[in-house]
């Protein structure tokens, strides 16, 4: 190990002396669309843009008041100059641009890579080039069944300019002649490309002090030294007014186009151009979300028939007739200390109501559910691993995944890669299982938080509940146990919505603190920090409400007590109803405050932008006839904040029409309405309102996958719970075996008479529970405790048993695809056989020596390292 202090540094001050006369000058190319992302001198492409905005007060004495606000600013304008200064030094070329709007001058820096900082770096971060074209025509599994049928596809949509299929293999500068397209230094990298070159160089390059973690691009917008830096959009999205060959359009007109306009709603996302402008992992977040919703159709329609059936029943169910035809010869006991007596026809409508949710199809519908989420996972495992293979990102983890640019600077040491024989930057195991043990305890007290919150809800609910029966209002009274249990659930989900932003800003800067090597490391130690958090703040209710509220409540004369007041108990129509209320509020609840936020609130903030943006002053290179800067225009756009809370957000919604669906059938169809409307909204996100990200590769959605499996073994448990313990399914079935066969009576069957002493008269009340008049369990309830745990043991058994034969009979890999990497392999393998076969003709024909003789005339550049030979892992398929 050596340690990690000036390496990087060095590097960059050598690779700045590199001459640059050997490589052509940067061209406009052909395209009917003028170019307008380039420099003055209308050549050199814009590759990045550094944006940040003063205050014009030079001119004004400073009063002692702002000392500390002068003392922020000459740090941050020292820190700018000393990060500026490096980046010349790396070789890249810049431009600045002002703007000079009222009493602000905002200045934009123009930053380009040349031709040998782009090839250094492209081999210094493993970047994949074309090898040679590959024409295949790719479709998907809907297409091919309706063209089997010849059924019209009204799915499909022809999009120009898909982007080519390549073989690629990692970049090396001394192989540079083999690369496909190596003649044109202009287009040779793909734009996606050059952006991930620079910002690698933004994000390793120092500022200050090392110790201090001044380095990177990241830190320096947070501490607002500079206000943005983005890459730069291809044009505007909007179509041009004049007719255009659709084959001249940009890569975001295409996008808007065929893809975000609401009118495509209808259409197949077109994947490939979606990769090709924003990079793999946001292609691949929008393919499992298009896939995830297609999914839920089928679940959708079944629990609307589903829904269907419940409507009859709530005409024709015995027991809610037995309710509504009681009138008034069943009192029921009060439900709270000062409630009073209650009639069982006054439940007539809510009891109906539950028939909805709570019926013999709920059974077949949660065994349904849970079959349906495991084969889900499966297929898209099959459809993942056909992108992975497509866009060449199948080992990527494993073997071309790089150290993190913020990683790779703030490392202090480094230790050769056991796989690639590379010098890595490293960051020792120990200090960083210290920090994450660290981490966890966070973790936990925030999980407290959390249980601590839900507990504050249950008092308020049984606290309102009491204040509105003292208020003597009948209306009221009569409602108290529907108002406290609904205002508790929009007072829970407040709380959530509030919870989850303190946490994931906390779980930000924890995940930094450790340290991870790698960007799918440090995304995955992310997620699972928040998500756990987010799990219990958006489960703990719905779990408090359908396996513990009303389970431990007692019998009258002897309840059950919490800080001195009396345990919560279900409402008078059953907890299963309060149950598909709460997952209601919270999954639609949530639904709609996050499409309102992604639908409003963008526009608010563009225009706000906007507004404070306008109108402006342009000072030094702006022409004017050409209209607004496109980096301007980008600068008016939102930041991208990543995938993350695109991701939970459906996360959490699997979680809710799975887990719960027993209690809510129609949860499905719910979510594919949202869903139809997330589509459209992310992508007019990503191509209208935010500024572009850079791309990032990626294999699959990573540990989101895991979470997915998680949840759906959970699902079957919950599902099996929920019917056993909180439906009447058992009851009811139970009651007709052991009678003659229909419901009559049933009403009766589950209610108990209170003890003598309980009552200061002679009238007799009821409540619900098997027991006899002392308050003790009654035979039938030991019967149907063991039916229910029974129950809850077969059902997980034959859902996890069908679920593991769902898992053998589909493979993970598709076996065309599968075949395809074995041919691929064995491609490499002889590519490699030929290649040494021919540097051993080489050698032995003498020609060696001409070879050295060349290499001595070559740039320090190419002399620097040995020649490295292509290896069977270098080849691999970009489809």
């Amino acid at each position: 190990m050596k340690p990690n202090g000036e390496e990087d540094s060095t590097t960059l001050i050598t690779l700045s002396e590199l001459p640059d006369h050997n490589y052509g000058s940067m061209e406009t190319g052909g395209s009917p669309q003028k170019a307008r992302n380039v420099f003055s001198d209308g050549v050199t492409c814009i590759d990045f843009v550094l944006v940040w905005e003063e205050t014009l007060n030079q001119a004004k004495p400073v009063e002692p008041e702002d000392k500390s606000s002068n003392t922020t600013n000459d740090i941050h304008r020292k820190w700018r100059t000393e990060f500026l200064s490096r980046l010349q030094t790396a070789g890249l070329h810049q431009e600045m641009k002002e703007v000079v709007q009222g009493k602000t001058k905002t200045t934009y820096v123009l930053l380009s890579a040349p031709w040998n900082v782009l090839c250094y770096y492209a081999e210094e971060i493993s970047l994949r080039v074309p090898l040679q074209v590959e024409s295949s025509q790719e479709s998907n599994w809907s297409e091919t069944v309706l063209r089997k049928l010849h059924i019209p596809n009204i799915l499909a949509q022809e999009v120009p300019n898909p982007p080519p299929d390549y073989y690629t293999c990692q970049f090396r500068s001394n192989k540079l002649e083999r690369f496909l397209g190596h003649e044109n230094k202009d287009t040779f990298f793909k734009k996606t490309q050059r952006h991930q070159i620079l910002y690698e160089i933004l994000a390793r390059t120092q500022f200050g002090a090392l110790k201090r973690g001044e380095v990177g691009i990241a830190r320096l917008v947070s501490e607002n030294v500079f206000t943005a830096a983005y890459p730069l959009h291809e044009g505007h999205y909007q179509m041009p007014k004049s007719p255009l060959n659709p084959d001249f359009l940009s890569m975001r007109q295409i996008l808007y186009h065929y893809w975000a306009r609401w009118g495509c709603w209808k259409k197949y996302q077109p994947l490939d151009h979606i990769r090709e402008y924003f990079g793999e992992q946001v292609a691949l977040y929008f393919a499992w979300l298009g896939f995830y919703t297609g999914w839920l159709l089928p679940a959708a329609v079944v629990g609307f028939l589903l829904s269907l059936f419940g409507i009859w029943l709530m005409v024709t169910d015995i027991p809610a007739q037995e309710i509504c035809n009681s009138g008034d010869s069943i009192v029921m006991c009060p439900i709270c200390n000062i409630c009073s007596y209650w009639n069982l026809s006054s439940i007539c409508y809510t009891y109906k109501a539950g028939l909805l949710f709570d019926n013999g199809g709920t059974v077949f519908f949660s065994i349904f559910m849970s079959l349906w989420a495991v084969t889900f996972l499966e297929y898209w495992k099959r459809t993942c691993s056909v992108l992975a293979h497509r866009w060449d990102c199948s080992e990527f983890e494993e073997t071309e995944e790089r150290p993190r640019p913020e990683f790779a600077a703030m490392a202090p040491m480094t230790v050769r890669n056991p796989i690639t024989g590379a010098e890595e930057p490293h960051f020792p195991e120990i200090s960083r299982f210290r920090r994450m043990v660290t981490g966890n305890m966070v973790i936990i007290l925030m999980v407290a938080v959390v249980l601590m919150f839900l507990i504050a809800i249950i008092l308020y609910r049984t606290i309102l509940s009491i204040i509105i029966y003292k208020s003597q209002n009948e209306f009221f009274i009569f409602s108290a146990g529907r108002i406290a249990s609904l205002t508790g659930s929009v007072l829970n989900l407040v709380v959530i919505m509030l919870l989850s932003k303190v946490y994931t800003y906390l779980a930000q800067i924890l995940t930094r603190w450790e340290m991870h090597r790698t960007q799918t490391k440090y995304e995955d130690a992310f997620i699972l920090k928040v998500f756990i958090f987010q799990f219990v703040n958006f489960y703990s209710s719905p779990v408090y409400i359908a396996f513990f509220k009303g389970r431990f409540v007692g019998y009258p004369g002897k309840y059950y007590t919490l800080f001195g007041v009396r345990n919560e108990d279900c409402g008078a129509s059953g907890c299963l109803i309060e149950l598909a209320q709460e997952l209601l509020v919270i999954m639609v609840g949530k639904q709609v405050i996050n499409n309102v936020q992604e639908f409003v609130l963008p526009k608010l903030k563009a225009w706000w932008h906007k507004r404070k943006l306008h109108p402006a002053h342009k000072e030094k290179g702006v022409n004017e006839q050409d209209g607004e800067a496109p980096w301007e225009t980008d600068y008016r756009l939102l930041v991208c904040e990543g995938l993350f809370d695109e991701y939970l957000e459906m996360v959490l919604q699997f979680g809710f029409i799975t887990i719960f669906v027993a209690a809510c059938p129609l949860a499905p169809l719910f979510a594919l309405v949202n869903n139809w409307v997330e589509v459209r909204l992310d992508a007019q996100k990503f191509v209208c309102e935010y500024r572009r990200p850079v791309a990032q590769r990626a294999q699959d959605i990573g540990i989101w996958f895991t979470i997915l499996e998680v949840i759906a073994h959970l699902a079957v448990i919950s599902n099996a719970f929920l019917i056993a313990f909180t439906s009447d399914f058992l009851p009811r079935l139970y009651y007709r075996y052991t009678t003659e066969g229909t419901l009559k009576g049933y009403i009766d069957f589950t209610l108990s008479v209170a003890p003598n002493n309980f009552t200061q008269s002679d009238m007799q009340c009821r409540y619900r529970g098997f027991r006899d008049k002392r308050g003790h369990h009654t035979p039938e309830y030991y019967n149907l405790l063991a039916i229910r745990l029974g129950f809850v043991i077969i059902f997980e058994h034959v859902a996890f048993l069908i679920g593991r034969m769902i898992d053998w009979m589909v493979p993970d890999v598709p076996e065309e695809v599968e075949i395809k990497i074995k041919r691929e392999h064995y491609m490499a393998k002889e590519a490699l056989a030929e290649n040494q076969a021919l540097e051993a003709a080489v050698e032995a024909s003498g020609l060696r020596l001409r070879v050295k003789s060349e290499r001595s005339t070559a740039s320090p550049r190419d002399t620097d390292s040995p020649l490295p030979s292509v290896t069977a892992e270098d080849i691999s398929k970009d489809v």
